[in-house]
């Protein structure tokens, strides 16, 4: 099978985690890991993984199959970064969708879901590891079950929710609020990618969270 993975982002965590499903794929399945729409040349399945692109229906036609996945128990939580937003809410579990590409965003038949427990103590990284881990899960659900697999129209429009595109000003910490007030925000700020900071005394700081495990 040709499958082609799409992420928009060279650096962005996630690839590393493609790769290492890639490595376990030789000789079973022909596939490639690509950072641009213009790198697309068709196969069975295209999996848009962290995809900042439009793929339209042009593109979307070279394959049998385009495949999102997206962070949230669709229909709710459409748009950007939908888990960033749940666990900056209080959300102890985030629901992770695969589902078709369609032109309206987030809206295509639904091929399986995945709730994944958070617990109120994991850091950025470690919401990652299980977020990356459940997406390879869930790609590997769509490699073995393709063609024999049932989809599932979303419910109606009306049942929507959505999710704007995370800013930087989202990752301001506001000094005149205790710590446990906004760990929610804090522990979900990439220190590299997306770091918390707050403002004082005429300055911006950056705020980096570690966690130091007890012997």
């Amino acid at each position: 099978m040709k499958i082609t993975l799409l992420c928009s982002d060279v650096k962005h965590p996630v690839n590393a985690y493609l790769r290492d499903w890639m490595d376990t794929q030789q000789g079973v399945h022909e596939i490639e890991l690509v950072q641009r729409k213009s790198d697309l040349a068709g196969g069975e399945i295209l999996f848009l993984v962290s995809c900042s692109e439009i793929i339209d229906i042009k593109v979307r036609d070279m394959y049998l199959a385009t495949l999102v996945l997206h962070a949230s128990d669709l229909p709710k939580g459409r748009g950007w970064s939908p888990h960033i937003w749940e666990i900056v809410n209080g959300a102890e579990t985030i629901t992770l969708t695969l589902l078709e590409a369609e032109d309206k965003v987030d809206s295509g038949r639904i091929w399986q879901k995945l709730d994944i427990p958070v617990p109120k103590n994991a850091l950025w990284n470690e919401i990652n590891n299980l977020l990356f881990e459940a997406e390879v899960e869930l790609i590997n659900f769509a490699v073995q079950n393709f063609g024999t697999t049932s989809q599932v129209l979303q419910e109606a429009s009306g049942n929507a929710s959505y999710y704007p595109k995370r800013t930087p000003v989202d990752s301001r910490i506001d000094v005149n609020k205790s710590i446990a007030e906004q760990f929610d925000l804090i522990r979900v700020c990439d220190p590299n990618r997306f770091p918390a900071y707050f403002e004082h005394l005429g300055f911006r700081y950056t705020l980096k969270l570690e966690k130091i495990h007890e012997q």
